[in-house]
C-alpha cells in the first residue's frame, strides 16, 4: 500500500462520476490555486506513485482523507500474495479476517478494532460492511472472493455510520473494480503451483463506439485439499479442496456529455470439501463426549476419546457424507446512472439485486459416530436503491440522498442433521427493510483548514421466524430500530504537506435475533432481538509525505460501543444454542503505516497496530473481544534491479504477524480458547523482459508452512478448533497484456 502527496484544487464543475458518487462526508482538503501550485511542485519532486481513493465517496489522495485507512492497488495484489479477501487481513493494522461460517472454505469474517461477527446465519449481521463498486453485500458466505479485475481495495477502520450506513460499526471494506473505458486492453493471467493450484483469468476492455465501452473478466480457480475423509472413501472432495468459476461483465454508455449509464452483471459457482477442523475431547473432562452422558442420559456412542478423532487434525473422521461437501453460488445485477445537472449540481442513481446461496455444515464430534451433525443450507436475496444529489451552494459543498435496502433469507438444518443421535431441526427466516436519508456539508475555512459534518437517519425493520427441534411450532418476532449517525471532522494541511486531522464518528447497527434459539424449548418468549448497537469513535491522526522518499500515517483512536452483542454458544438438552451476551466495550489503540524508498531500487512498506479492549464485567465475569489480536504488524521489503539487456527483476518478501487472541468472549484458561500468534511469510520474484508485454513470476505463499487456527469455540461439551486452509504453496504465475 502506498501513500503519496497530492491535492485537489477546488473546482465548481462536477466530474459526473467522482463528484456524484459523494453521498457521504466530503472531507477533502480543498486548497486555493496558489497553494495547489505549491503542492503540485512538491508532488513533482516526489519519487512515489500517488494512490487515489474514494473512501469518502469522492476521489482524493489517500492522506487527504481524515479517516484511518489502507489502500491496495489491484495490480499489486498478486505480488503481495493476496489471492482473496482473507489475505487482505494479514497486512492492515488492527484487522483480522477469518473464515468460520459452518466450515465453509469461501467465507470471510472481518474483525476491525475488536468488532466483527464469526457467525453467518440470516438473523445475524456483520459489524464490518463490505462493498463492491458501491453495492453493499448483506451476506458474506457464497460471494466471489477471487480478487481479479480489481482497481483497488480500501479498508476504512472505525465506525462509518454516516459514510456507509448500517452494519459498519467496526469499519468498511471497499472493493473497486476496473470500469469500462476507451483504452483497449486484454490481460491474461495463469498460475500453476503446488497443492494442485490451477488458476486462469482473462480480462478484456474494449470501446465499441465513441460512446460505448465494455469490459469482461472470467476465471477458474482450484486448489487441492489438506487432508482426507478417512472413513468416507466415497467422498467427492478432500478436506479443504476447492474449485470455482466466476465472471463479471460491465457495459458503459455515455448518452451525452452529462449523462452516463453503467450496467454490471456478475456470477460465481464454487464447490469443494469442508474446511479443516478438529475436536478436542479430553480438554473438557466434564463434557458429554468424555463422560458418555449428556443431561442424565447416555450418548449414542458412549464415551469418546481423542483417539476417535482423526489423528491428523487436517484429516476428518466423520461418518456423515452430507457434511463433506460445501458449495457456494452468487449472482448480481446493478444499474448506475450519473447525471451532471449543471456546473454546481450532480445526481446519481444506483439500483442493484444480488442473490447468494451455500451448502455447508460441521460434524461437531468429528468422529464416525452419529452424535452432532449439522449440515445446513442457506440463501439470501437483496435489493438496494440509492438516489444521490450533491454539489455546491455558494462556498459550501454538500452531498445528500435517500437509500433503501431489502433482504429476504433463510437457513435450514433438517433430516440430515442430528443431535445426540436423534433428529435436529433448525429453520430460520428473516425479512429486513432498511431506509436512510443523509446530508453532509463541507466548508473551507482557509486554504489549509477544512471542516465538515454530516447526519444520517436510518430505520431498520426485521421480521423473523424460527422453528427448532420438535418444538410446538414456529416462533414469530418483529422489531424496529431508528438511529441518527453523525460525523464531525477537521483536516489541516501544514506547510510541509503533512495533513493532521481530528474526527468524531458514530456508527449504528440494528438489533439481532438469536442465531440458534434452542432456548425456545424451555422459554417460548426467548426469541427476542437485542437493542440497536451504537458506537462513537474519537480519533486524531497525522498522514502525508515527510520527504520525497518517505510517507506515513499514524492514528490514535478511542471507540465506545453500547449494547454490543457477543455470541455465546452452549450445548443444551435441546440442541446447539447461541445466545447474545450484551456488553459495553471500549477500544483504544494506535495504528501506523509507512512507505520508505530506501534507495532507487529498495522499497520498504510497514504497518503496525496495537489495541486495548476493555469490556464491562457481566455477573462477576469479564468477557473479552473475540478474534482480536492485541498486536498486528507487517513488513514488506521489495527490491527491483535491471539486467544488462534491460529486463527487470523484482523481488518482494511480505511478513505478517498476528498476536494471540481469543476464539470466543471467554478468557478462562480452562476453556482453551486461545488462538496462538502466527507469523506468515510470502515471497514473489518477477521477471519482465525489456520492451515486452508479459511477466513471469515465481511465488511462495506461507513459505514456512505455518499451520495455525482460524478460530476456537468451546460449547461446554467439546472444543472445536477451526484450522486455517492456508498451507504453504509454491508456483509460477504468468501474465500478459496486449
Amino acid at each position: 500500500m502506498n501513500l503519496n502527496n497530492g491535492s485537489s484544487a477546488r473546482v465548481r464543475t462536477l466530474n459526473p462520476v467522482a463528484a456524484a458518487m459523494a453521498f457521504a462526508l466530503t472531507t477533502s482538503a480543498f486548497v486555493a490555486p496558489s497553494y495547489a501550485e505549491e503542492t503540485e511542485a512538491k508532488k513533482e519532486e516526489s519519487k512515489m506513485e500517488a494512490i487515489t481513493v474514494t473512501a469518502t465517496k469522492r476521489s482524493q489522495v489517500i492522506y487527504e482523507v481524515p479517516i484511518a485507512m489502507s489502500a491496495f492497488s489491484g495490480d499489486a495484489l498478486a505480488e503481495q500474495g493476496i489471492t482473496g479477501i482473507t489475505d487482505v487481513g494479514k497486512f492492515v493494522p488492527n484487522l483480522n479476517i477469518t473464515g468460520f461460517s459452518a466450515g465453509h472454505t469461501s467465507s470471510a469474517n472481518p474483525f476491525i478494532r475488536g468488532i466483527g461477527l464469526q457467525d453467518h446465519l440470516i438473523t445475524t449481521d456483520p459489524g464490518v460492511s463490505i462493498y463492491v463498486d458501491g453495492v453493499y453485500l448483506g451476506r458474506q458466505v457464497g460471494q466471489n472472493w477471487n480478487l481479479n479485475n480489481i482497481d483497488r481495495i480500501e479498508v476504512l477502520r472505525g465506525p462509518q455510520g454516516t459514510l456507509y450506513g448500517r452494519n459498519s460499526i467496526g469499519g468498511a471494506i471497499n472493493i473497486i473494480t476496473k470500469q469500462p473505458n476507451a483504452r483497449p486492453e486484454t490481460k491474461v493471467t495463469a498460475e500453476v503451483g503446488t497443492r494442485g493450484r490451477l488458476k486462469g483469468d482473462v480480462f478484456v476492455n474494449r470501446e465499441i463506439s465513441e460512446d460505448v465501452a465494455f469490459n469482461f473478466n472470467a476465471g477458474y480457480n482450484r486448489r487441492d485439499g489438506l487432508g482426507e475423509f478417512i472413513n468416507l472413501p466415497e467422498a467427492k472432495w478432500d478436506v479443504g479442496e476447492s474449485e470455482e468459476y466466476y465472471g463479471r461483465f460491465s457495459l458503459k454508455v455515455n448518452a451525452s456529455d452529462d449523462l452516463s449509464f453503467v450496467v454490471t452483471a456478475d456470477a460465481n459457482n464454487g464447490e469443494g470439501g469442508l474446511r479443516p477442523y478438529t475436536v478436542k475431547i479430553d480438554e473438557v473432562p466434564n463434557g458429554a463426549y468424555y463422560t458418555g452422558m449428556r443431561f442424565g442420559s447416555p450418548t449414542p456412542s458412549g464415551p469418546l476419546r481423542n483417539s476417535d478423532v482423526a489423528a491428523d487434525p487436517y484429516d476428518n473422521a466423520t461418518g456423515t457424507i452430507e457434511v463433506t461437501e460445501v458449495t457456494n453460488k452468487a449472482s448480481g445485477l446493478s444499474f448506475t446512472a450519473d447525471y451532471n445537472i449543471n456546473a454546481d449540481l450532480g445526481a446519481k442513481f444506483i439500483i442493484s439485486n444480488r442473490t447468494s446461496e451455500y451448502k455447508a455444515g460441521l460434524d461437531d464430534d468429528g468422529t464416525i459416530y452419529d452424535m452432532d451433525q449439522y449440515p445446513e443450507r442457506g440463501e439470501a436475496d437483496q435489493t438496494s436503491v440509492e438516489l444521490q444529489l450533491n454539489g455546491f451552494i455558494g462556498e459550501v459543498d454538500f452531498v445528500s440522498g435517500l437509500y433503501w435496502f431489502s433482504e429476504e433469507g433463510k437457513n435450514r438444518q433438517g433430516e440430515d442433521s442430528s443431535f445426540n443421535g436423534g433428529p435436529n431441526t433448525l429453520q430460520l427466516d428473516q425479512e429486513t427493510t432498511s431506509r436512510a436519508i443523509f446530508v453532509n456539508l463541507g466548508y473551507d475555512l482557509t486554504d489549509e483548514l477544512r471542516v465538515s459534518g454530516g447526519l444520517r437517519h436510518t430505520t431498520d425493520e426485521k421480521e423473523a421466524t424460527a422453528f427448532v427441534g420438535q418444538s410446538s411450532g414456529p416462533a414469530f418476532a418483529s422489531d424496529k430500530w431508528d438511529q441518527v449517525s453523525f460525523d464531525l471532522s477537521a483536516n489541516y494541511t501544514m506547510d510541509n504537506g503533512l495533513n493532521v486531522y481530528t474526527s468524531i464518528q458514530s456508527g449504528y447497527q440494528g438489533g439481532q435475533f438469536p442465531a440458534r434459539p434452542y432456548c425456545l424449548f424451555g422459554n417460548p418468549e426467548c426469541f427476542v432481538a437485542s437493542d440497536n448497537i451504537t458506537a462513537v469513535n474519537y480519533e486524531v491522526g497525522l498522514k502525508g509525505q515527510v520527504t520525497s522518499d518517505f510517507n506515513m500515517s499514524v492514528a490514535f483512536f478511542n471507540t465506545e460501543y453500547e449494547d454490543l452483542p457477543y455470541q455465546v454458544n452452549t450445548v443444551t438438552d435441546s440442541g446447539f444454542d447461541t445466545k447474545n451476551l450484551i456488553v459495553e466495550q471500549t477500544s483504544r489503540g494506535i495504528e501506523w503505516e509507512s512507505t520508505w524508498l530506501v534507495t532507487d531500487n529498495l522499497t520498504l512498506h510497514t504497518s503496525a497496530g496495537y489495541i486495548d479492549v476493555d469490556v464491562e464485567e457481566q455477573n462477576g465475569v469479564k468477557p473479552v473481544a473475540p478474534l482480536t489480536p492485541e498486536l498486528t504488524a507487517s513488513i514488506s521489503p521489495s527490491y527491483e534491479f535491471e539486467l544488462e539487456n534491460g529486463a527487470l527483476i523484482n523481488t518482494r518478501v511480505d511478513f505478517s504477524y498476528r498476536d494471540d487472541m481469543y476464539g470466543e468472549p471467554s478468557s478462562d484458561p480452562a476453556r482453551m480458547t486461545v488462538v496462538e500468534a502466527r507469523t506468515l511469510v510470502n515471497l514473489d520474484v518477477s521477471y519482465s523482459p525489456a520492451n515486452a508485454d508479459w511477466t513471469v513470476s515465481f511465488y511462495g505463499r506461507n513459505i514456512t508452512d505455518e499451520r495455525y487456527d482460524d478460530a476456537r469455540l468451546n460449547t461446554g461439551d467439546y472444543l472445536l478448533v477451526i484450522k486455517s486452509n492456508d498451507a504453504s504453496e509454491f508456483g509460477v504465475r504468468y501474465s500478459a497484456s496486449f
